[in-house]
């Protein structure tokens, strides 16, 4: 497998649990319910929070996300992963739809498509610049 079809796979797979990870954390916590301030409540949030399963799935789909994210790193340029796992704030909000059943506006949608060219110029270039290893 190629540099750049490695890079790739990894990158749809940092971009896949990022976004899932972000929305369970946001599935959960409105499971929770709002947090208003820290008094003698912040102990029952923070027992809410620690056994809420959804908010684990999102952490442990976050920690996953890290995982991949290192090893992308490894060999292919900051310069390169970084704003191609951009294409994760297309995801996120497809997901906010339709998993959390939220609204998104059209001009959010228009951020959305200047992302997703940002990313389409971004793959256009080469994975790795620097010869190192």
């Amino acid at each position: 497998m190629s540099l750049t079809s490695r890079t790739t796979a990894l990158i749809a797979v940092m971009v896949v649990l990022n976004a899932l990870g972000n929305v369970m954390l946001s599935l959960g916590m409105k499971d929770v319910g709002r947090m208003h301030n820290w008094s003698v409540d912040a102990l029952a949030a923070a027992w809410s929070v620690g056994t809420n399963g959804t908010i684990w799935l999102g952490v442990i789909a976050l920690l996953l996300f890290l995982v991949a994210h290192m090893v992308v790193l490894s060999w292919a340029d900051f310069s390169y992963v970084q704003p191609a796992s951009a294409s994760g704030y297309v995801l996120t909000p497809l997901l906010g739809v339709l998993v959390a059943g939220e609204h998104i506006h059209r001009l959010q949608w228009g951020g959305v498509l200047l992302i997703c060219l940002g990313v389409g110029l971004i793959g256009r270039t080469p994975v790795r610049t620097s010869s190192a290893q």
